[in-house]
């Protein structure tokens, strides 16, 4: 059992929660995730670790409520704990060591997995230019947070309510254009928005790690439900990734696999129990 020592919400349908979990917290690593149960007959839920306190054994996730087994595990409060807690999982990311400027940019709930990156490479002396994209200013989050482990901020909104209206590959764009010389690009966030940040770095030859999110069961490579084409070949972001070199990821079918079940999905949501009569949560 894994204690929940911290629970916050940092929008409407958005949670960081930190527990207890002194040997994953031991090993973890920017970039790696774990899967958790909260009850045994859940369903085993990837969450990348946004943060790791090797000290206090603990580690922090930050999720989005969006199904049945994250809006289970919002439920839970400080006291409560989680069932399993598999981890740490997948590949630390990995920079070389003469990195000495990189842009990260994170969408959405993806800057709670950009954040342990720019963090990362900040507290090794990189300069950090951090682009954080959301759809409007109710849902941005850790602003705090993020500022504290950059060199610059740049926070973009889609309908312009808070920083610079527009999308997250247009501050790039102009940052590079301004003549900054990046050694790597971070994107970590929706899948189209990641495949245009390559589509802004290709040109230049910027190399780009992307952090891949496809459907994923067990964790270990066994399931192959997170085969991604990545250079024309079949890796497994559980095991493999879940960084890859963006230049080389097949994006269309990584969202083709993405949208297979969004119809099974709808269909849950609205799912009537024929016990209780209300709705279930998909």
């Amino acid at each position: 059992m894994f204690e929940i020592l911290q629970k916050r919400n940092l929008n409407d349908q958005v949670v960081l929660m930190e527990f207890s979990a002194p040997f994953i917290a031991k090993k973890a690593q920017a970039g790696q995730f774990i899967i958790f149960r909260a009850d045994e007959k859940g369903e085993r839920v990837p969450l990348t670790i946004a943060d790791y306190d090797r000290e206090k054994g603990t580690i922090t996730i930050i999720f989005q409520t969006i199904g049945r087994s994250t809006m289970q595990l919002a439920t839970l409060n400080v006291g409560d704990s989680i069932l399993d807690v598999v981890g740490p999982l997948g590949v630390a990311t990995h920079f070389d060591e003469n990195v000495k400027k990189v842009a990260v940019v994170g969408g959405g709930v993806g800057c709670a997995i950009a954040y342990p990156q720019a963090k990362m490479l900040h507290s090794k002396g990189v300069e950090v230019d951090l682009i954080a994209g959301f759809r409007s200013k109710d849902i941005v989050i850790l602003e705090d947070e993020m500022r504290a482990v950059s060199t610059n901020l740049y926070i973009t909104t889609d309908d312009g309510t808070y920083g610079t209206k527009g999308f997250v590959t247009n501050v790039l764009k102009e940052l590079i254009e301004k003549g900054n010389k990046y050694d790597a690009v971070v994107a970590i966030g929706p899948v189209p928005m990641m495949k245009f940040v390559c589509e802004v770095t290709r040109p230049y030859n910027i190399k780009t790690i992307v952090s891949l999110n496809p459907i994923m069961i067990d964790g270990t490579g066994m399931c192959g439900g997170c085969r991604v084409t990545v250079d024309g070949k079949i890796k497994y972001a559980c095991v493999d990734g879940p960084d890859f070199d963006g230049h080389k990821v097949d994006f269309d079918e990584l969202m083709r696999r993405n949208a297979s079940y969004k119809e099974r999905e709808a269909e849950e949501r609205n799912h009537v129990c024929r016990l209780t009569g209300g709705k279930r949560n998909g």
